[in-house]
């Protein structure tokens, strides 16, 4: 049973269906920009941008689309670079990771308009480098990190990976 209503929206929303998902890694002098979101886990939950893709809109389109919402900063697309597959009941996504270039635009704590206005998930934006995100508990930080142990590691994902 859902602890809070925004875990109830969540699962209505999103629970018991696939969803593909959109990532980007955006860096900037070493630094990964990160998206904190709360009430995900029982503290905070550090990830890097992304949602969902929405239908008849490529996989690009989608990626610059939520870096606007969440980050507003502007983003090209680059290169796919790995594929995760998330599967925790209720919640099942595939999620495709891309390179972001950032183009323009400065971190700003953004919006998801896929939730309510009461039950905003973004608690804060920013450029953090790779000791930042990894000092974090393990639950408060997206699975990815689980598969690395330094910035070279990450940048050199590639394939398929279950988290």
């Amino acid at each position: 049973m859902p602890s809070n209503p925004l875990e109830s929206e969540i699962i209505e929303k999103y629970g018991n269906r696939v969803r593909i998902r959109v990532c980007g890694l955006c860096w900037k002098n070493d630094q990964l920009l990160m998206v904190n979101h709360k009430n995900l886990t029982n503290g905070d939950f550090w990830a890097p941008p992304g949602g969902g893709i929405e239908f008849g809109q490529s996989a690009h389109e989608a990626l610059k689309r939520e870096f606007l919402e969440e980050t507003s900063i502007s983003i090209k697309p680059g290169r796919l670079l790995f594929t995760c597959e998330l599967l925790r009941p209720p919640l099942h996504a595939i999620e495709l990771f891309f390179e972001a270039i950032h183009e323009f635009g400065e971190p700003e704590i953004g919006s998801d308009p896929e939730s309510s206005a009461a039950n905003q998930l973004i608690k804060d934006v920013r450029y953090l480098n790779f000791d930042t995100i990894m000092s974090t508990p393990p639950d408060e930080r997206h699975g990815i990190f689980q598969l690395v142990k330094t910035t070279e590691d990450l940048k050199k994902l590639n394939g398929f990976y279950r988290i």
